[in-house]
């Protein structure tokens, strides 16, 4: 089993994407990569804190590799983006790759290169390994399936789901 922490815009998002994958064990939404120790929502919003809204991925690397997970993070999101995704704006959007280990770091690397090749536009993902992980509150955790009718998560996350699945259908949970 390993970890990994992702921030790619609103984790509502990134979480919904990654629950429906195969060999992901576990997410996590939370708060990482700022100064501000046990930050809440309401600090995150304000774009103070320095966190960013992120997910701890716990997933067996024997169902499905680091490499697949961060080819998916790529697809999922903009990361050309500084600092925003979509209408979402202020650091807590921004795209990163926080790292366990010096494979990750590696890896992260790796799928920032090829991803590259698929943009016009410079990749802006921060990789690092300061994970001073916080987890949200609990009414973050799931959000997408318990709120099916937020107007916010039905106008993103559906289609990012389809788009997904219509790549890599193996992979994802019926």
């Amino acid at each position: 089993m390993q970890s990994i922490y992702l921030a790619g815009g609103c984790f509502w998002c990134v979480e919904a994407v990654y629950l429906k994958l195969k060999g992901v064990h576990s997410i996590t939404p939370g708060y990482i990569g700022g100064a501000t120790n046990n930050p809440t929502y309401e600090e995150i919003c304000k774009g103070m804190s320095g966190h960013a809204e992120a997910i701890k991925c716990d997933f067996d690397d024997k169902k499905i590799s680091l490499e697949l997970i961060l080819e998916i993070f790529f697809i999922a999101h903009d990361p050309t983006q500084i600092n925003r995704q979509g209408n979402d704006i202020g650091t807590q959007y921004r795209s990163a790759i926080f790292y366990t280990n010096l494979d990750q770091k590696k890896k992260s690397q790796e799928a920032i290169k090829k991803a590259e090749k698929h943009y016009q536009n410079k990749i802006q993902t921060e990789l690092s390994n300061k994970l001073n992980f916080f987890v949200a509150e609990e009414y973050h955790h799931n959000y997408y399936s318990k709120n099916p009718s937020s107007i916010y998560c039905n106008a993103l996350i559906p289609n990012k789901l389809k788009k997904l699945q219509s790549i890599y259908p193996n992979y994802f949970k019926s």
